[in-house]
């Protein structure tokens, strides 16, 4: 992609407000920009859907209903090539917003609050490396204010941190200009999470397990509320993995209604930022937390389960239009955010600027526990080939799963399997046993059903990418080389959740009566965030002034840890 002059102005913010480290502490290596600089660093709005590959008009789905997203593609960058590292929410997330692969860190069992470690450990937080940080706590400590809607999922707790804002439920309205409650003087990111397109929000009328029918009630009457039958099911395409039932194809069509919803929600977005006068200073990234919400599409790391739409809107309306196919990873969100915020990506980061990189030549994903339901199983593809390695080969891949076998496409697969009508295709993910390696020609083959593995034509291509993903395993490692039980003691040094300490706290004397208070972290690779009389939380970056009345509260928070207690710093000595 040739970048215009626009554009530049937009990486070269990431390059000119780089200042010096403050602290040794990855956190605190991108200082706050100069104050002539603070004003041209732009606001950063995220809008993240869920559960939703590529249905959309620009993206060529002449069925989906997506004005708003397609206006959005038309102003901006539209990346064509852009998946997920897991076909499931919680470890995409967890990597969406630290720029750090699930397995790498471990954050990739689907969900670690589903981890049962022993008869009274039925769930735990994850531990990432020390120096791990997600991005808007980064931003946060670079002079950014950031504000969160509804959902989170990282799988290592949700650290006081990350958000000066944090609101939104599973249903509801959601509120449009959630940047209203930050303050004036700072430039925000503001991450917009739309659950409407949720497989859950595919359920329809009637029996379910005890645990979920006050849940699927609720989404029922919400989906009632909010969305319009417009999709006919008979204009739908089936893709071959499932069954070709009306059932299926009423849940396809429905899943396009809630795109469509979904699109009205954007728009209100988009309408509040202009009312605010603001889209002329604010980078606007739309996209979704994962593939479709059909059976092996989410939680698989075939593409329909990780290829997702992206796209970028620059304030200065620069690159619109521009179609980028180079291959992008959701690793490479959060370096890409931090350069625009004219900060410097820390080195745990396994991302890459999806800008001003050369592009990739691999993209990675990795699938493990679903619920209760044990695989490992991991992916590289490039640009034309997709290899996939499965490391429990004598389990087949649809076993039951409760949440997921409600919904109706998946009903209908298991309804074909015990009447012995699935096609060739559909039944090998019924197989008892799976092979080591598949192998799909992406181009010739989209929806990934003809495996080539044992072709002696591919036998080339299969060793390149076992390669490729050997050399994968080599730079960033893999978790689930030990049980998750191992993996998750060795994280907490025993067998209980670790409490972060508080932090210390060092007074020192200045002129009038005034204090200046230095905090330090006991536990390594805490967080800390202080809070000054009556004000908001605030993350601690260097000294904090007191005058003679002011009190100074703090508290630490080592990611996957308990927080600390809270403290007061006397200011007395």
């Amino acid at each position: 992609m040739r970048l215009s002059s626009g554009l530049r102005h937009w990486i070269s913010v990431g390059v000119l407000l780089v200042a010096s480290p403050l602290h040794a502490n990855p956190l605190h290596a991108s200082a706050t920009a100069e104050s002539n600089a603070e004003k041209s660093r732009p606001n950063i709005l995220m809008i993240v859907a869920e559960d939703m590959s590529p249905r959309v008009g620009v993206y060529g789905d002449a069925l989906a209903k997506t004005p708003s997203i397609d206006r959005l593609a038309k102003e901006g960058v539209i990346y064509t090539n852009m998946h997920t590292i897991s076909g499931v929410c919680a470890p995409s997330r967890s990597s969406l917003v630290t720029g750090v692969y699930a397995t790498s860190m471990g954050t990739h069992q689907m969900r670690t609050s589903q981890g049962r470690l022993s008869e009274t450990i039925t769930g735990y937080e994850a531990v990432p490396p020390p120096e791990v940080k997600a991005f808007p706590e980064l931003l946060r400590a670079g002079g950014y204010s950031t504000a969160n809607w509804a959902k989170k999922d990282y799988q290592f707790g949700e650290p006081f941190t990350l958000w000066d804002v944090d609101d939104g439920g599973f249903w509801g309205p959601i509120e449009a200009a959630l940047w209203r409650r930050l303050p004036d003087d700072k430039p925000w990111f503001v991450m917009m999470n739309l659950v409407s397109t949720h497989e859950s929000y595919l359920v329809v009328p009637g029996d379910y397990p005890k645990q979920w029918a006050p849940f699927t009630n609720i989404l029922l009457k919400e989906r009632k509320r909010t969305t319009i039958a417009i999709t006919d099911p008979n204009a739908v395409s089936v893709p071959p993995y499932l069954v070709d039932s009306a059932e299926t194809r009423a849940s396809i069509a429905q899943h396009y209604d809630n795109i469509a919803f979904m699109d009205t929600q954007l728009q209100s977005i988009l309408e509040a930022l202009v009312e605010d006068g603001l889209d002329d200073n604010t980078i606007v990234i739309f996209t979704t937390d994962h593939g479709d919400p059909f059976p092996r599409a989410k939680r698989a790391i075939y593409d329909s389960g990780t290829h997702v739409p992206f796209i970028i809107r620059y304030p200065s309306g620069e690159g619109a239009g521009t179609v980028e196919t180079r291959l992008t990873s959701f690793v490479d969100i959060a370096p890409t955010v931090m350069r625009w915020a004219g900060l410097t990506p820390p080195g745990f980061i396994q991302g890459q600027d999806l800008v001003t990189t050369a592009p990739r030549k691999y993209l990675f994903a990795g699938r493990d526990r679903m619920d209760q339901v044990q695989d490992r199983a991991r992916s590289v593809r490039d640009e034309r080939f997709k290899l996939i390695q499965n490391f429990m080969s004598d389990a087949p891949y649809f076993r039951p799963l409760v949440f997921r076998d409600m919904f109706p496409s998946m009903q209908s697969l298991w309804q074909a399997q015990a009447s012995g009508q699935l096609t060739e295709k559909q039944a090998f993910y019924f197989q008892a046993s799976r092979p080591n390696y598949e192998l799909y020609d992406l181009k010739a083959d989209p929806h990934e059903i003809n495996n080539l593995a044992g072709k002696p034509d591919y036998g080339k291509e299969l060793n390149r990418l076992i390669a490729a993903l050997e050399d994968w395993y080599e730079q960033v490692g893999d978790r689930a080389d030990v049980s998750e039980r191992e993996m998750v003691f060795e994280m907490w040094q025993g067998e209980s959740q670790p409490e972060t300490a508080p932090p210390r706290a060092k007074v020192e004397t200045l002129e009038a009566g005034a204090k200046a208070v230095s905090l330090s972290a006991t536990t390594d690779g805490a967080s800390i965030s202080y809070k000054k009389n009556s004000d908001s939380w605030q993350i601690y970056t260097r000294p904090v002034r007191l005058e003679k009345t002011d009190t100074l509260l703090a508290k630490a928070i080592r990611y996957g840890y308990k927080e600390s207690e809270e403290i007061a710093v006397p200011t007395d000595n």
